[in-house]
């Protein structure tokens, strides 16, 4: 039977950490000894932090993002083009495309993907609320932002089906060679990919 080094309190405090996502229990104790030595500077406003986002993040009624203002930022930004909605597995693909600075668009957050494997159905998702602002008919282009994985094609095979009745545009994120990257270290799919979606030079 293995023993605590530290008080109750401080393995509490390792068994959170431990549950976040790339952090193990070594992990976890490490950063757990990390902020109990930096207590004043790291400790105490990481706690503050965390209570008001407890108490303040809400997720936007429209398109799913989470956000401390309902709707969400990007929603209310006037200079986001409301013709073009971007459909995402998750907020983190959201914030990853926002750090790219790619589009000005709004977004749509499904809140995952359909997974016969998980248990995931249609219902499951944010998918009847995207059909509803689609017919608003100011939407003309969806583009699908989903992996590139069986559950994320899927997805957007079911996507395109229900969209097929309504007069939008429904497109999908490239796939193929990444920049920087060399042919000889890519797998055989994302190869295959890139020459099937080949354009003009």
């Amino acid at each position: 039977m293995s023993r605590g080094a530290a008080g109750p309190e401080i393995e509490r405090l390792i068994q959170l950490l431990a549950r976040l996502p790339g952090l193990g229990p070594r992990s976890a104790r490490r950063a757990a000894l990390h902020l109990v030595k930096k207590r004043e500077q790291l400790l105490g406003p990481l706690s503050d932090a965390m209570h008001a986002a407890h108490e303040r993040i809400v997720t936007c009624d429209d398109c799913g993002n989470i956000d401390t203002a309902n709707p969400c930022g990007i929603c209310r930004d006037a200079r986001r083009d409301p013709s073009i909605i971007v459909v995402v597995a998750d907020v983190a693909d959201l914030w990853a495309l926002e750090r790219s600075a790619a589009i000005d668009a709004r977004y749509h957050v499904l809140g995952g993907v359909l997974s016969a494997l998980d248990g995931i159905r249609p219902e499951n998702l944010s998918i009847d609320r995207l059909i509803e602002r689609v017919s608003q008919g100011d939407v003309k282009e969806l583009i699908l932002a989903l992996n590139a994985t069986v559950d994320g094609q899927t997805t957007a095979h079911y996507l395109t089906d229900r969209l097929a009745h309504l007069p939008v545009k429904v497109t999908r994120l490239a796939h193929g060679v990444p920049v920087g990257g060399e042919l000889d270290y890519l797998d055989d799919g994302t190869l295959a990919a890139a020459i099937r979606q080949r354009t003009g030079f």
